[in-house]
């Protein structure tokens, strides 16, 4: 008791230089001097404690989805600091590639554009999170701390209620009836009750609802997380395949200048007399061209047909090329032959079929 004494003391000291009056600094440590000394007694045994079983599971629910939450929200935001960190490391490599990709290379124009639109996918991403998820979760944990603080008003307010009730009680039992004190007891005990029973009945139907609601706070998180991640990750799957493709199309063309830089070379060299195997190909450049042929190519690479109008090669074949039917019809990049090997075989061009320029190299 005497450290009561020393702590209310201590207190008093604090208040007053807050500017409280002197008045109501006296009442506030009344009742805390009161409710300490209440507490001991129910902790002695020598006074009765109020119990709520069912109200203290409620506060147990609330403490556990307080602690869920706090664990949730701090989740969400390591994992907006991951997606941060991820979107820098992808924009310096997305950067590293644009600054050594060369102007005369296939799709230098392409590989710029994939990087800015790389870096709007990652911010557009973030932002998204920000806004269906941590937004939403700032705004759910923001309503703890006032309902803590009323449960805890609560408490104080039921040792208030049972130091009236015990004060009643023992002047009730006092052997000289003072009819003034028990007056004030009443008074005193009726007022304690009223404030505890209405705060009280606050929270009694406050906390179930609010335990409730975490249920739906789940589902409308990860529903929006999901949602936003699956968009996300829809929009940089094609970036990524437009990126493959320019790349596989860059090896295209490094293959081409190797092999163009090739025949410079052979082109330079003392003529040999063709094969028999070149002869029997079709691929020696004597003699006329058939009627309807403009030039013959030579396959690089070999080709698979994807339709049915398309021509299959195999690097090496020589292919005669002949002029469309209807120039409209022509794609760039694509011509129409037939190989050599059928028209010797068979000395017509009905075999024909269009294939990309870009896996052949003029004879």
């Amino acid at each position: 008791m005497a450290e009561m004494g020393k702590e209310t003391g201590k207190e008093m000291g604090k208040e007053m230089g807050k500017g409280v009056t002197a008045g109501k600094l006296a009442s506030t440590m009344q009742k805390r001097l009161t409710r300490a000394q209440e507490k001991v007694m129910q902790k002695l045994g020598k006074a009765d404690e109020t119990k709520d079983t069912a109200f203290e599971e409620t506060v147990s629910n609330f403490n556990k989805q307080m602690a869920e939450g706090a664990r949730l929200q701090r989740d969400l935001r390591g994992y907006m600091t991951a997606v941060k960190a991820m979107h820098e490391a992808s924009k310096r490599l997305q950067d590293c590639l644009a600054e050594m990709y060369e102007p005369d290379w296939f799709g230098k124009e392409e590989v710029d554009s994939m990087a800015e639109d790389t870096d709007m996918l990652w911010i557009d991403f973030h932002q998204k999170l920000v806004d269906s998820a941590l937004i939403n979760m700032d705004n759910y944990m923001a309503q703890f701390p006032d309902i803590k603080n009323r449960i805890s008003k609560r408490d104080r307010k039921l040792v208030d209620f049972d130091s009236a009730r015990h004060h009643m009680a023992s002047i009730q039992k006092g052997k000289k009836k003072d009819e003034v004190k028990i007056a004030k007891a009443e008074e005193e005990l009726g007022r304690a009750q009223k404030v505890f029973e209405e705060i009280n009945t606050e929270l009694q139907d406050e906390l179930p609802t609010l335990w409730d609601s975490r249920v739906g706070l789940y589902v409308t998180t990860f529903q929006s997380l999901a949602g936003v991640t699956e968009k996300f990750h829809n929009e940089m799957g094609k970036l990524s395949h437009n990126l493959n493709d320019v790349m596989g199309k860059l090896e295209d063309q490094r293959h081409i200048n190797e092999d163009a830089a090739n025949h410079s070379a052979e082109s330079g060299s003392i003529p040999k007399s063709p094969s028999k195997n070149a002869v029997a190909n079709g691929s020696s450049d004597s003699g006329d061209l058939p009627p309807g042929v403009l030039y013959k190519v030579k396959a690089m690479h070999d080709y698979a047909a994807t339709d049915g109008d398309e021509l299959e090669m195999k690097a090496g074949d020589v292919v005669l090329v002949l002029a469309f039917d209807n120039p409209d019809e022509q794609d760039d990049g694509w011509l129409l032959g037939v190989k050599e090997s059928h028209w010797l075989a068979n000395k017509n061009l009905s075999a024909r079929g269009v294939f990309p320029e870009n896996f052949t190299q003029r004879c």
